[in-house]
This record gives structure tokens, C-alpha cells and sequence, in this order.
């Protein structure tokens, strides 16, 4: 069902031409193709070597999550990126790398992980859907003021991210905890795994039915909000001038002495 739902997806991101304005979504909705069935071959010929397999997939995965959360925010930042200074994109992803350094410091649960190994899994798996649900939860809260809707590519791709990742992260976490994982009352954990891999079917069917609707046009930012960022930008970038010029002022003092 999961490869199917990401043919039909990844059909419809080519038929809406979406994949002109979100290039690495659309790849790597190719690649999670590629990926699933990669992963039941090498699985089939290569059984001792899963915990590898599964941590060059989880890593791969890591660094398109970061590359998709850079494109939409500059893609959320389109009615005025022509007026921003163009580091405005160095960043946005110097603050996308920030966050997931944070999580990545604070997501190591307690029960870490039988080897080095599987915990590494773990804490990547969790790093990564932690970003995602954060990522999803600022752009829903700030999309008024980003004049975000439902309908927007953006926030139906945040959503859709959000559905699955929250589900997966409740499931890490319960697994993780030995308390809620041995009470009589608590599924498998099969049962468990099938709930977050229903949960990205569900998140698939749900950008089938988005993608599969037009869009209105991409609504301009408040007069405000257009105010707001580019006096950010001016003054970093103001700040960016006064410090070379005093670096620059205190080279040539040091070279007059």
C-alpha cells in the first residue's frame, strides 16, 4: 500500500508540475520508491547486515529532511525573496541546521539502545521526526502571518510530514519506555510498528487528495509582515557592514603601528 500511495503521489507531483517548485520533495518521493525496495532486497540477501542498512537509509533520509525544510521555508519566503539579500538563504539553513543540532543534543531517550549501533538508529529516527513536527507546528502557528492556507503547497507538505512524524515519535517513545511498553494494556510491538507505517499511508493518501486539486494563487504577505522581514534583513545585513568595517579599521591601525 505504502509503494503504491508513493507512485500515485509522486504521479500527481509530476502531472501538477509541482516538482518545478519543490524539486527535492518530489525526488525524494522517487528515492523513499527506490528506497523501500531496496531495502526488501538487501534485507532478503544481506539479513546480518539490517542495523547497517537500516542507518545508511535513516542517514539518506536525514539529509533529504533537511534539504525538503530548507526548500519550503524558501519557498514559503517567495512573495518577497527578490527583496531579500541573497545570504538570506545561507540562513535560513544555518537556523534549520541549529534546530537539529538542538534536538539531536536533547532526543536521546533513556533507553538508549542495545549497541552503539541501534542507538544510533534510534536517535537519528527521533532527531529526525522531532524537526519535522516542530517545523510543522511553526508554520501552522505563524501561518497567518505568513499568509499560509490550508491549500498551500507548503503547509499541505508541513501537514502531512506532521501526521506521520507525531505518530512515529509516539510510538519511539512508548517502545523506548519500558514502564508504558510492558503495561498489560499496551499493543505489541508490532502492532506498534504497523500503527506508524499505517500513519505514513495516511499521510500519503492525504498529499494524493491535496495534490490532486488546484491550487490559488500564493497570497502576498501583509504590508506588516513584508515590513517585518526586511528590517530584519537590513539590519543584519547592517550589522554584517559595521563588523567588517571595524575588522577592517583594526587591520589597518595594526598594520600603521
Amino acid at each position: 500500500m505504502g509503494l503504491i500511495a508513493e507512485a500515485a503521489v509522486l504521479c500527481l507531483l509530476l502531472f501538477r508540475r509541482v516538482y518545478k517548485l519543490l524539486p527535492v520533495f518530489s525526488s525524494y518521493l522517487g528515492w523513499s520508491i527506490l528506497n523501500d525496495i531496496g531495502l526488501f532486497a538487501l534485507l532478503r540477501h544481506f539479513p546480518d547486515s539490517a542495523l547497517r542498512i537500516f542507518i545508511v537509509s535513516a542517514s539518506v533520509d536525514a539529509a533529504f529532511m533537511f534539504c525538503i525544510l530548507f526548500e519550503i521555508s524558501m519557498s514559503v519566503l517567495r512573495p518577497i525573496r527578490n527583496s531579500l539579500p541573497r545570504w538570506t538563504g545561507w540562513a535560513l539553513a544555518a537556523l534549520i541546521a541549529c534546530l537539529c543540532g538542538v534536538v539531536w543534543f536533547f532526543a536521546k531517550p533513556s533507553g538508549y539502545g542495545a549497541t552503539p549501533q541501534s542507538g544510533l538508529l534510534v536517535h537519528l529516527q527521533l532527531t529526525t521526526a522531532i524537526v519535522r513536527v516542530l517545523f510543522f507546528l511553526a508554520l501552522a502557528a505563524f501561518s497567518q502571518l505568513l499568509s499560509l492556507g490550508w491549500r498551500d503547497r507548503e503547509l499541505q507538505i508541513a501537514t502531512g510530514f506532521g501526521i506521520y512524524s507525531f505518530a512515529s515519535l509516539m510510538v519511539d517513545l512508548v517502545l523506548q519506555n519500558p514502564a508504558l511498553f510492558s503495561s498489560p494494556t499496551m499493543p505489541s510491538s508490532g502492532i506498534l510498528q504497523e500503527i506508524t507505517g499505517a500513519s505514513y499511508v495516511l499521510s500519503l493518501l492525504y498529499w494524493a487528495v491535496c495534490f490532486a486539486q488546484d491550487v490559488p494563487e500564493r497570497r502576498e504577505f501583509t504590508p506588516q509582515m513584508q515590513s517585518f522581514l526586511l528590517a530584519v534583513a537590513g539590519n543584519a545585513r547592517a550589522t554584517r557592514i559595521a563588523m567588517t568595517s571595524a575588522s577592517k579599521s583594526k587591520s589597518d591601525r595594526s598594520r600603521h603601528n
